[in-house]
């Protein structure tokens, strides 16, 4: 099944064909209509089989147009967080979305540019994003979705802890998604403490 037969919206699939893509990925396929329903969805598949596109493509489908910050996702490193940010921008390049990316290991200047403009979908790492709350640039209280991504390199990485602090601080009533290439004992506790009646895809 092509991109065009799933319900995305026209800016979203001339996003995609611009980058070159015609048919989805099975954990795409998959995802993609249960994220656009409102469902909670836990993700488990391997690197490399295109477990960003799943979120991207339908959270900018329902996000619509630009607004205050609606959508966080999470990262457990700047790189990611900076090749995460890069899709979503590419995606979202034929609507008016803003996406930004917080990291920590450089300087607030740059990345403060980008808060204080609005933006609609934040890419961050939950050290740098914890700073920007404590220094009042990011308030997380309008996220309509949250995405916890590569989720076992952010328990190995030890920051489990943060992103509890950062999941307290979103709305209750709210989509979560949760992807991870493996699902050890302590992602699937956060899991269920996170989400509400997950859809589980293994691929």
């Amino acid at each position: 099944m092509p991109f065009s037969k799933l319900d995305l919206s026209p800016q979203v699939l001339e996003g995609v064909r611009a980058a070159g893509y015609t048919d989805p990925t099975p954990i795409q396929l998959r995802a993609i209509p249960l994220i656009l329903a409102g469902r909670d969805v836990i993700g488990s598949a391997q690197t490399g089989t295109g477990k960003t596109a799943p979120f991207a493509l339908p959270l900018i489908s329902r996000l619509g147009t630009h607004g205050t910050l609606r959508t966080l996702v999470l990262e457990p490193t700047r790189e990611l967080a900076a090749q995460v940010e890069t899709a979503l921008r590419d995606y979202a390049r034929f609507t008016n979305l803003r996406t930004a990316v917080v990291f920590g290991g450089t300087g607030y200047g740059k990345q403060d540019q980008s808060l204080r403009q609005g933006v609609d979908v934040l890419v961050a790492t939950p050290g740098r994003l914890l700073d920007q709350m404590h220094r009042r640039m990011v308030r997380l209280d309008q996220i309509e979705t949250l995405v916890l991504d590569e989720a076992d390199r952010m328990l190995d990485m030890g920051f489990l802890p943060d992103v509890r602090k950062i999941i307290e601080r979103c709305p209750r009533n709210r989509q979560t998604l949760l992807f991870s290439a493996t699902i050890p004992p302590e992602i699937e506790q956060l899991s269920r403490w996170a989400l509400r009646n997950p859809e589980t895809i293994e691929i």
